[in-house]
């Protein structure tokens, strides 16, 4: 039964969207079955995967809206090797017709429901913001990669998210996890990362990924091209760190699966 992982973190540009499609690539390339799947209106992980936004059928808005199933909204990224649900901007809508809908924090989650057996992992693309389409998500996952860039104000952003977290797990999905804290955009050269690091560990121990995603000109580069980094240029320290990634993830995975039989 797939793993679901929501991407997200509510301060913007801090690499969600290149820690999904890099992730999603790094995680097929070790023969895992995905589906990533982008609830960011802008549709950049759509974008990124090598599936035109402006030239699918239908995409997620129709999903969570309940006009087209789950079968004809799949796409394949050819180039990654793992299914993606696509966004673009007709996903705004979508957030207007859920406001008056019953259910609606689960909508995304009754659909993934039907279709876990079929993958490895899902992975989860959020907006920047905490929305219906957020809450969706983490309503629908089981843990929380949150990427954060080891700067002062990242550390304000995320007390807020650590919060909003908490209020999910009280209302609506008592099982959300915290997977795992991701430092992108790391330069170990700057004393102001390296002190933000260490707080992060010290707060937060394990949770913090012992892989840093370095700031890579590959990575800023291959979402232009439609592909992965690790498509893109396997050798450069981006696609190399999302690798490394991806066998923490899965190494973490079984070690808690493990851990759940033992106590069963």
């Amino acid at each position: 039964m797939a793993k679901i992982f929501a991407v997200t973190n509510q301060k913007g540009g801090v690499g969600k969207t290149t820690t999904t499609v890099n992730l999603a690539a790094s995680l097929a390339a070790t023969k895992r079955r995905i589906l990533m799947i982008d609830l960011d209106p802008q549709g950049n992980a759509t974008m990124g995967s090598g599936v035109s936004k402006n030239e699918v059928e239908c995409s997620a808005y129709d999903l969570l809206t309940k006009k087209a199933s789950l079968e004809d909204v799949i796409a394949r990224s050819e180039v990654g090797g793992y299914d993606v649900i696509p966004a673009n901007g007709d996903l705004t809508a979508a957030e207007v017709e859920l406001l008056n809908e019953i259910g609606r924090e689960h909508r995304l989650k009754l659909i993934l429901n039907k279709v876990r057996d079929q993958y490895d992992f899902i992975l989860i693309d959020c907006p920047p913001s905490l929305n219906m389409l957020t809450v969706n998500a983490l309503s629908a996952s089981d843990g929380v990669i949150i990427p954060m860039q080891c700067e002062y104000y990242a550390l304000e952003g995320l007390a807020a998210l650590m919060n909003t977290i908490e209020q999910i797990r009280e209302s609506i999905n008592p099982n959300l996890v915290i997977a795992g804290i991701l430092r992108t955009m790391y330069d170990p050269r700057s004393s102001l990362t390296r002190d933000v690091s260490q707080e992060l560990e010290d707060y937060f121990g394990d949770q913090v990924y012992k892989v840093a995603i370095p700031r890579n000109i590959r990575l800023a580069e291959a979402p232009s091209h439609g592909m992965s980094a690790l498509h893109y240029d396997k050798s450069s320290k981006g696609a190399i760190a999302y690798l490394a990634l991806a066998g923490e993830i899965v190494r973490k995975t079984k070690a808690e699966a493990k851990k759940q039989l033992a106590e069963a």
